[in-house]
């Protein structure tokens, strides 16, 4: 990904929290047939390891696990994102030499990706992404709520993803190289927005 130094976070703390809100990763991987990409929730065990270590799973249906992998796996992950218009520039005003941008938050994780079927290193994980997702619910549901034999038996149809991070490329672009006053024009047209993702990256904008 490239990231201009405007644009580079490099707070570990920080990129954790981007990585801990994501709801959906891209785990991609190259083969001998080329790239595969599964789109699955990850958690971050920010404590293991320099960079911390991310555990998921996929259905034993798909190949993804299967395939031999060239290299290190990325998993990606978004936070807020928005479109944002000239409109909102005050610099547009003074010469009209403004164009769009998107404004977004990324976070690119490498390392080499480890694929299990052990049944109690798969319960922890779907019990951990279980408790990190149900979290904010008033009455969380927890994976023993459901039978034993049951959940057993849901185990042997996935296989589980671990993915120790060996480096982290992070980029939070948010309208950082705009003046003051259009920074402020972007933070309250993204705010005004009935669009929910629009608010989120209005939150993420600096002040």
């Amino acid at each position: 990904m490239y990231v201009p130094p405007a644009f580079r976070e490099e707070d570990l703390p920080a990129i954790h929290r981007v990585m801990q809100e994501a709801r959906l990763v891209q785990l991609v991987t190259g083969g001998p047939d080329g790239l595969m990409a599964t789109p699955l929730p990850m958690l971050l065990a920010a404590g293991e390891g320099e960079q911390g270590v991310l555990y998921g799973h996929v259905a034993r249906a798909n190949p993804h696990w299967r395939t031999p992998v060239a290299g290190e796996a990325l998993a990606i992950f978004m936070g807020p994102d928005a479109y944002v218009t000239p409109s909102w520039y005050a610099s547009k005003q003074r010469d009209g030499k403004v164009v769009p941008t998107w404004n977004y938050i990324a976070v690119h994780a490498y390392g080499p990706v480890e694929f299990f079927d052990d049944a109690e290193r798969l319960l922890r994980v779907v019990s951990g992404l279980t408790e990190h997702h149900e979290s904010n619910r008033e009455t969380p549901w927890a994976v023993s709520d459901a039978p034993a034999d049951y959940i057993a038996a849901m185990l042997r149809g996935i296989v589980g993803v671990r993915l120790p991070i060996t480096r982290i490329d992070a980029k939070r672009k948010m309208s950082q190289n705009r003046v003051p006053e259009d920074r402020a024009g972007v933070a309250a047209g993204l705010a005004a927005s009935d669009d929910p993702g629009d608010r989120a990256a209005a939150r993420a904008m600096p002040e």
